[in-house]
């Protein structure tokens, strides 16, 4: 006779797998998704739940261009508590447009708690037909993981690094080449701390072979309620530190990168405690590649992919998103806007003076030049790049001797941040 276990196990057998993707921002969670759903080995298809905390889409966009045969779901706002009811519907209109694909992958906002999030394939009986919870695979940032984990939170805020290392099944100890090993022991016994069980895996720059986080059949309910004993309750809320926020700037239009890296690089030194996350994707004046950038803290990373190159149908635009505390909204949109490019003050063959460790005459050769305003040939035979169109970089040509060479603020402009 044929058992109630034996025929829940079967019915889960025809389930369509789904995978939770967390980690606290910036831990590299839209790196290791693009290179699961890059990677050759195990060919699978995929139906993707974007889950973005600011208003502007920036990771989706990235997704879209590095895997077209996957379809993609984005809902904004926190999918463990603001918009939870978001996530049920998105499953449900999933579930006539998965035929042909392997699996559900969710990339949960670094703010949600995965718990709530589990929590829906077990509350819902028409989701829990068609879907079974795989695994909750947590990343985790070996170089910012213990500063986030001994953050003083406001009473009855719970602190995400903690639940989204309770809750995972597998957990990528990621940025490993960023710390020395010393640190390295410390998360390590840090996350063994709060997850003794949990398979721990070292990454740099999210690199794993997906079959050690795919199909792998490790989430188990028992485990999460003796964990847990209210993971079945929905009455129950999960409460965000409300200092931290989010700004969004989406606008049609071209950005001086140059110019936005040196006012991102004040912005570091300035705030770079409270900077959490920030990431954007930017159409620059003269590049026919997207420019692609993201930082967390102090560290910043960007360049011009090949992978994502602005087609002839697509509208050339910027957006932008920053995560932090205490975030001074109208500043960091002020800061943005006033990269956007403008009518340029020199044409080409004006005469001008460039500030190249001192100021050198020349003349203007060609405008927009890989991203930069002004190519100028200077007197003496050599060429240089005038990177932002302000008197602080390139300035109209003085009478005789001209004004007393003056270092710019931000050191030479040819550095390119590490």
């Amino acid at each position: 006779m044929e058992t109630a276990t034996k025929r829940q196990q079967q019915a889960q057998q025809t389930c369509l797998p789904v995978t939770i993707l967390t980690g606290f921002l910036g831990a590299g969670k839209t790196t290791l998704l693009n290179h699961i759903l890059s990677s050759p080995d195990h060919g699978m298809r995929f139906a993707i739940i974007e889950n973005e905390f600011g208003e502007v889409g920036v990771d989706e966009k990235v997704i879209k261009e590095t895997s077209e045969e996957q379809f993609i779901e984005v809902i904004n706002g926190c999918i463990c508590c603001t918009v939870r009811g978001d996530l049920s519907k998105a499953l449900k209109r999933l579930r006539d447009k998965t035929s042909g694909f392997d699996g559900v992958i969710i990339e949960t906002t670094g703010l949600a708690d995965p718990a709530p999030v589990a929590q829906t394939f077990f509350v819902d009986e028409e989701l829990r037909r068609y879907y079974k919870l795989d695994g909750i695979i947590t990343v985790v940032d070996a170089k910012h993981f213990l500063e986030h984990l001994h953050e003083e939170k406001p009473e009855g805020v719970e602190n995400e690094c903690v639940e989204q290392v309770a809750f995972a099944d597998r957990i990528l100890l990621n940025k490993c080449d960023l710390v020395d090993e010393e640190t390295i022991e410390q998360v390590y016994k840090a996350i063994r701390g709060i997850n003794s069980n949990a398979d721990i895996i070292r990454t740099q720059h999210s690199q794993v072979e997906p079959s050690k986080l795919i199909n792998i059949d490790a989430f188990s309910l028992d485990k999460a309620l003796e964990m847990d004993p209210e993971f079945l309750n929905t009455e129950s809320e999960h409460q965000h530190d409300l200092t931290v926020t989010s700004a969004s700037i989406r606008f049609e239009g071209e950005l001086n990168h140059q110019q936005l890296r040196m006012w991102l690089s004040e912005l570091q030194q300035n705030t770079a405690k409270d900077l959490f996350r920030y990431k954007g994707v930017l159409a620059v004046k003269g590049m026919p590649e997207k420019f692609v950038f993201q930082g967390v803290h102090m560290l910043f990373n960007g360049s011009f992919d090949p992978r994502f190159r602005w087609s002839r149908k697509e509208v050339r635009e910027c957006r932008l998103v920053f995560i932090g505390r205490n975030l001074d909204k109208k500043a960091l949109e002020k800061g943005v806007m006033d990269c956007k490019v403008g009518v340029l003050r020199f044409k080409v063959g004006d005469a001008v003076e460039a500030n190249c460790e001192e100021w050198i005459q020349g003349t203007v050769i060609k405008l927009w030049d890989e991203g930069n305003p002004y190519r100028i040939r200077l007197h003496n035979g050599e060429e240089c790049f005038g990177p932002v169109d302000t008197d602080e970089f390139v300035r109209k040509s003085a009478v005789g001797s001209g004004m007393a060479w003056q270092p710019t603020q931000h050191g030479p402009w040819w550095e390119q941040p590490g």
